[in-house]
C-alpha cells in the first residue's frame, strides 16, 4: 500500500455500539482513531442500523454521528461515482450499496477498504478489501 488511504464500511461503525464483542468494538474503536475516509453512502446505512439499535432521537442520533465522524473525510456521492458503481455491479456482482461505497474509495485514491461484508483480500485497481475482524 503506497499511500496507505483508509475507508470503511458501515459495518466498522456499528460495532462501535457493539455490547456483545468486545474485541470487535476494540477493533473498530482503533480504526476510527484514524480518522478514516467515510464514503457518505457508509454513514447512510449507519444512520439507518443504528436507529433501530440506539435509544435515540433522530436529532441526538445525527448529534451522535457527526461526533463521532467529525475528524474523517467524508466522500460524497456524485455522477462519476454512480458511473462507476454500475461498472462495479456488472463486473464483481456487488450488492447496490457496496458497489457505491467501493467506486467511492476508488474516487478517492484510497489503498484499502476495510469491511467485514466483502470478499476480504479482493483486488480492485489499486484498492484491496480488507477484514479487519478476521
Amino acid at each position: 500500500m503506497k499511500n496507505n488511504i483508509k475507508a470503511i464500511d458501515s459495518n466498522i461503525l456499528i460495532y462501535l455500539h457493539d455490547k456483545t464483542d468486545e474485541r470487535k468494538r476494540k477493533i473498530a474503536e482503533n480504526i476510527l482513531a484514524e480518522n478514516p475516509i467515510i464514503p457518505s453512502q457508509v454513514i447512510s446505512e449507519y444512520l439507518n442500523v443504528t436507529k433501530r439499535i440506539l435509544d435515540l432521537s433522530k436529532s441526538e442520533l445525527l448529534e451522535q454521528c457527526s461526533k463521532l465522524i467529525n475528524k474523517c473525510e467524508i466522500i460524497p456521492i456524485n455522477i462519476k461515482i454512480l458511473s462507476d458503481a454500475a461498472i462495479l455491479v456488472d463486473k464483481y456482482q456487488f450488492q447496490l450499496f457496496d458497489s457505491i461505497i467501493v467506486a467511492s474509495a476508488l474516487d478517492r485514491g484510497c489503498d484499502q477498504l476495510l469491511s467485514e461484508d466483502m470478499q476480504n483480500g479482493l483486488m480492485i485497481d489499486n484498492l484491496i478489501i480488507i477484514n479487519p475482524f478476521v
